[in-house]
């Protein structure tokens, strides 16, 4: 078996430094902007396989495409099939569900309302939604939905929520379990209602605002809230127990909370310009450095607008224990940042799932690495990283060493 030599743990190199975040946020860099894909060297494909092999076989994932980012130059790789059972190669084109990591997406659109102004983010939701007028959404601000800590919205709406009546319903009725930014709670319907209200806020519709607007600005030519019949032959079919193929369901806030299909060469796009989006307009790159500021803290880790981040010094264990299912599933105690800051020495990530499909996406912006991967299979959130961590430290080499045993 192929070993992979991998340089000091992450995090090692760089001196701790932070900037305070002002009016005037904006994040400057080498114009990389976000490359096209080029053929990988040797020696990173086999880094990259050494990790990536071995994962698929220990989980019985179909097919996976991954991809990186170095020094503004994305390259992707893909492994295995579209669909169990079946014989059609994952490509370039072949669209995954992303789950979770989709709120990376609504906090960008947040944020982007953020940095136009259109939307305050320490303003109520029920100036936003005046139907919430006299609920809890009085004191539950936009902040609060973007980060989880509204006071212990759920992880999932109850099953007898199904539609938009049903969802303002539920909201009306909600009584909290904490106060405002007192714990994070994960919850699908706050940052779903976060999303709702960015759109709102500009007198549209979410979807409108995401497909129409965000994704275009941002030149994503193949991501997806609703793949289009015309892309359906691309889109993978999950694995789900039993070996079910499944795709996701409908539910109430979807499209804002897990509802984003892409291919792998999309989202590194879409990390490359969270690495380094001075390509872009001012408003877009204030967005997307108000997504990576940490406004709470939780344990090792602070809670941006969608994107976990983790401030140098950090570790393989501490973002190990930011990515639990405990993190995920329980309340946690938070502590506000007094000066949410934009460490330029971060370590970002999220992780995504839909019954049949897992997502990972991470980068250091410090070193302009980063790295995606995509499954059409469920798969542990610690594998996920442990898996991207090993790529990531790989790539760190300005030459990658794989030794093969004689």
């Amino acid at each position: 078996m192929r070993r992979v030599t991998l340089p000091m743990p992450l995090g090692a190199r760089v001196p701790r430094a932070t900037r305070a975040l002002t009016a005037a946020l904006l994040l400057t860099g080498t114009n990389l902007g976000a490359a096209a894909p080029v053929a990988l060297d040797e020696p990173v494909r086999r880094a990259i396989d050494v990790v990536i092999q071995p994962l698929m076989a220990a989980h019985d994932i179909p097919g996976m495409s991954v991809a990186v980012t170095q020094g503004g130059q994305a390259h992707v790789l893909h492994y295995g099939v579209t669909a169990q059972g079946q014989s059609t190669p994952v490509g370039d084109q072949t669209i995954f569900e992303i789950g979770s990591v989709s709120k990376v997406f609504t906090g960008t659109l947040g944020a982007w309302g953020i940095a136009r102004k259109t939307l305050d983010p320490v303003l109520p939701a029920s100036h936003y939604w005046p139907a919430l007028a006299g609920t809890a959404f009085d004191r539950v601000n936009l902040l609060n939905l973007g980060t989880y800590t509204a006071g212990g919205l759920p992880l999932q709406f109850p099953d007898a929520v199904k539609e938009e009546a049903d969802v303002l319903a539920y909201f009306q009725q909600w009584t909290p379990t904490a106060d405002p930014a007192a714990q994070r709670q994960y919850s699908n319907p706050s940052i779903g209602l976060f999303g709702y209200l960015a759109a709102r806020a500009e007198n549209t519709d979410f979807d409108i605002a995401m497909v129409k607007e965000l994704l275009p600005a941002l030149g994503l030519q193949n991501t997806y809230l609703r793949v289009p019949q015309a892309q359906s032959g691309h889109y993978a079919f999950g694995v789900a127990k039993g070996d079910t193929r499944v795709r996701v369901s409908p539910g109430p806030l979807d499209a804002e909370a897990y509802g984003i299909k892409t291919t792998a060469g999309d989202l590194i796009r879409f990390v490359q310009l969270a690495i380094d989006p001075s390509a872009l307009d001012g408003s877009l790159r204030e967005a997307f450095a108000l997504t990576q500021t940490g406004y709470y803290q939780v344990g090792g880790m602070r809670q941006g607008l969608g994107w976990e981040i983790y401030e140098d010094p950090f570790t393989l264990d501490t973002v190990l224990a930011g990515n639990t299912s405990t993190m995920a599933l329980e309340p946690h105690a938070v502590r506000p940042v007094a000066q949410p800051t934009l460490s330029p020495t971060r370590f970002v990530n999220k992780t995504g799932s839909t019954r049949g499909f897992g997502a990972y996406a991470a980068f250091l912006p410090a070193e302009q690495l980063g790295v995606v991967m995509l499954a059409n299979r469920n798969y542990p959130n610690g594998e996920r990283v442990k898996a991207g961590w090993a790529i990531l430290e790989a790539l760190r080499e300005p030459a990658v060493r794989v030794d093969t045993p004689r």
